[in-house]
Order: C-alpha cells, then sequence, then structure tokens
C-alpha cells in the first residue's frame, strides 16, 4: 500500500462508479446550472471491539486524496517549466499532463510519498446489490474488510445523511456494531480480486477523542462523528472514558 509510482492521469470518459451530468434550472426566476456526479449509494460501520475495548478501523490508499495532496504540494514548489513553441516558459498542470505518466510529464521526485494519499475510515462500502438489505451490505463490509463475523440482527442504525452535497449527493447510512475476539475469523484486508489492499487499525477507546481531533491524522468525518456520537451515547455504558 505505500509504493506508489507509474502514475498517469488521464481523462475519465466512462466508469461503473461515476456519472457526470449537468441540469440548468430556475430558481427564484433566476436561470442556473450546476454540475454533479451521479453515484451509488454507501453504508458505514463504527466497530467496537468489547474484548479490547478499542474501536476498529480501516486504512487504505485514497488516489483523489494523493491527488490533491500533489496539487497542493505542486504549488508550494518551484514550477517546472516547459518551453513553448515561442520560447515563452508553460508551468505544467494535469490538464497538460493527461496521458503522461509521472515519468513523462513530472519527476518522480515531484511527487507527494505515497503516505499523503492513505486515510483513516470506518468500514464502509457501496449499495449496489438491490436484493440485499443495508444491513446485510454492512455485514458484509465489516466481514470483508476487518474479519469479523457479526449477524445483520447485531447492525445498530446510527443516522443516515447526504455526503458530498457539491458534487455527488449521495446518502450514506451509518451503523454501530459491537464485537469480540471470538467474532474475529479472519485478518479482514478487503477483497483482492477487487483490486482492495486495507490495513485493519486499532484505536483504544481512551484515545478515541484525542485522535479524532488530531488534525495531523487523516481520517473521514465518519470517523471524528461516530467517535462523538460513542461518547455521548455509549461511553457511560463501559464506565471508561473516551478522553486521555
Amino acid at each position: 500500500m505505500e509504493e506508489i509510482n507509474n502514475i498517469e492521469v488521464v481523462p475519465c470518459t466512462e466508469s461503473d462508479y461515476l456519472k457526470p451530468f449537468r441540469v440548468h434550472y430556475n430558481q427564484n426566476g433566476t436561470k442556473k446550472s450546476w454540475d454533479f456526479m451521479r453515484t451509488h449509494d454507501s453504508v458505514s460501520v463504527l466497530i467496537f471491539n468489547t474484548t479490547s475495548h478499542c474501536f476498529v478501523l480501516v486504512k487504505q490508499f485514497r488516489p483523489a486524496v494523493y491527488m490533491c495532496e500533489w496539487e497542493r504540494t505542486k504549488r508550494q514548489l518551484p514550477q517546472s517549466a516547459e518551453k513553448t513553441e515561442e520560447g515563452a516558459t508553460e508551468a505544467a498542470t494535469p490538464e497538460t499532463q493527461e496521458g503522461q505518466s509521472a515519468s513523462e510529464g513530472e519527476s518522480s521526485s515531484q511527487w507527494p510519498l505515497a503516505s499523503a494519499g492513505v486515510t483513516y475510515e470506518l468500514c464502509a462500502g457501496l449499495v449496489d446489490k438491490p436484493n440485499l438489505s443495508l444491513e446485510e451490505i454492512a455485514r458484509q463490509e465489516v466481514l470483508e474488510e476487518c474479519g469479523y463475523d457479526v449477524p445483520a440482527s447485531k447492525l445498530k442504525r446510527i443516522t443516515s445523511y447526504r455526503s458530498g452535497v457539491g458534487v455527488t449527493g449521495a446518502k450514506q447510512t451509518m451503523f454501530y456494531a459491537e464485537v469480540s475476539d471470538d467474532n474475529c475469523v479472519s485478518a479482514g484486508g478487503g477483497e483482492p480480486r477487487e483490486g482492495e489492499l486495507i490495513e485493519v487499525v486499532k484505536v483504544p477507546l481512551h484515545e478515541a477523542m484525542t485522535f479524532a481531533y488530531d488534525e495531523r491524522i487523516p481520517k473521514t468525518m465518519g470517523v471524528i462523528f461516530s467517535f462523538i456520537w460513542f461518547h455521548n451515547n455509549m461511553s457511560p455504558k463501559y464506565k471508561i472514558s473516551t478522553n486521555v
């Protein structure tokens, strides 16, 4: 997961996961338009291990995060210049580099380390199986990604919310699952046949809120929200503070 190379940025003309659209509409008499993506809804699961009193998260490389970090670091570095036909210099951009590998368009030393694209997340997955309930989909994700076999009936629904409202507007439904070491049937790690490379990580309960608010740790909003939810609703049950 830490070795990323042969980077190539190309136009996305067809995808099984994202469909770009442009909507035109009138709002209070003003004509407007907006570009958006149609994508799948999703589920996420806050997993708490009652044996070790820790949260079970996943850690994985996210290309979108990596490319955002590349854009940010590129603006902070001296721009590489290319000679135009008129002899002027032109800074390299993702648009001018589409279809080029890192070795062709950018010096490999200018690309961030792979760790720049790694984030801590809740176990999660797409709602792309219409014959399964949200609980069943969440159960499968917990088993595949984290290795715990939990009955769907044991999943507690926390809430649902819209994510990416400016771009996708997709809905994510969040669940809570209590597991023990007895429920662990595999090491997890995702589905290799689908190219998933997922690392299972554990956050001790007493470190949870410090983890949530530490901006140096790249994480999703789902992690922060779910830790706060647990602190407000579940921590009294275990009589252990979620604060250091």
